[in-house]
C-alpha cells in the first residue's frame, strides 16, 4: 500500500503541474489580448513597419549595416484600382466574401505540396487569404510551423473581426513585400517603374500582382517566361473581380 508520504508526495506535484498548466494557460490569454489590443491599433493606426519588415531589414544588415528599406504608406485613395484588382485577382478572388479563412484553398494546397514532395519537386502552393498573408507580415514572420500558423489563424480572425475589407487591403497592399527591401505599393512602383501607386497603369499593375508570391527572385528576374505569361492572364482576370 502507498505510504502517506507517498501519496502528499504525488498531491503536492499534482498541485504543482496544475499551478504550471493555469499560469501558461494566464499568459497565453494575457499574449492573445495583447494580439488583440494591437490589431485594434492598426485599424485605425498606419504602421511604421512590419514584423516581416524588420526580419529582412536584420538579414540585410548583415552583410550590409547601412542597408535600408524602400517603404512608403499611401492611403487607399491613392493606389491604383488596376492594382487592387490585379493583386486580389492574384491572391485571394474571393477576398471581399469569405471571413478571412478559405478551408477548402488550405487543404488543395496542401495536397497539391504533398503530391510535389512525393515528386521531389521543391514548387509549393499556400492557400492562404489577403488576411492570412497579413496577419503574417504585419504580426509574424516568414518561417514555417505549425505554431506560426495556428498563431496566424487566430490573428486573421481578429483581424476580419475588427477591421473593414476595405482596410484590410489597404494594410496589405502597403506592407507586401515586392523585392529585395522593397515593401508597399509605392515604393514598388516606384522601384519598378519610376512612378507612384496612384498612376499604375493595368500592365503594370498585373505585372507587380505577379510578382507577389515570390517577390526578391523577381526583382531579379523580371522577364521570364512565367512571369511574363501569369502577367497576361491576370490582366484579363482583373477585370473580373470586386474591390472594397
Amino acid at each position: 500500500m502507498p505510504t502517506r508520504r507517498s501519496t502528499m508526495g504525488r498531491i503536492r506535484w499534482g498541485r504543482v503541474i496544475g499551478a504550471a498548466v493555469m499560469a501558461l494557460l494566464c499568459l497565453l490569454i494575457m499574449y492573445q489580448l495583447w494580439m488583440f489590443c494591437l490589431v485594434v491599433w492598426y485599424a485605425y493606426r498606419d504602421p511604421g513597419s512590419s514584423a516581416i519588415m524588420r526580419q529582412e531589414l536584420s538579414r540585410l544588415r548583415e552583410t550590409d549595416p547601412d542597408a535600408e528599406l524602400k517603404y512608403q504608406w499611401v492611403p487607399y485613395d491613392r493606389i491604383s484600382n488596376s492594382l487592387k484588382r490585379a493583386v486580389v485577382a492574384s491572391e485571394d478572388a474571393n477576398f471581399t466574401e469569405h471571413d478571412g479563412v478559405e478551408w477548402d484553398a488550405i487543404r488543395k494546397a496542401w495536397e497539391y505540396n504533398q503530391r510535389q514532395e512525393a515528386r521531389g519537386r521543391h514548387k509549393m502552393r499556400g492557400g492562404s487569404t489577403i488576411t492570412q498573408q497579413l496577419a503574417k507580415n504585419l504580426f509574424l514572420s516568414s518561417s514555417r510551423s505549425y505554431l506560426r500558423k495556428g498563431q496566424e489563424l487566430v490573428l486573421t480572425y481578429m483581424i476580419e473581426h475588427v477591421m473593414p475589407k476595405q482596410r484590410i487591403l489597404e494594410l496589405y497592399l502597403n506592407v507586401a513585400e515586392w523585392g529585395v527591401g522593397v515593401f508597399g505599393a509605392e515604393a514598388a512602383a516606384r522601384h519598378y517603374y519610376k512612378t507612384s501607386a496612384a498612376n499604375l497603369g493595368s500592365a503594370q499593375a498585373a505585372r507587380l500582382a505577379a510578382m507577389l508570391p515570390n517577390p526578391r527572385y523577381y526583382d531579379k528576374h523580371r522577364h521570364t517566361s512565367y512571369l511574363n505569361s501569369r502577367t497576361g492572364t491576370l490582366t484579363r482576370r482583373m477585370r473580373m473581380v470586386d474591390i472594397p
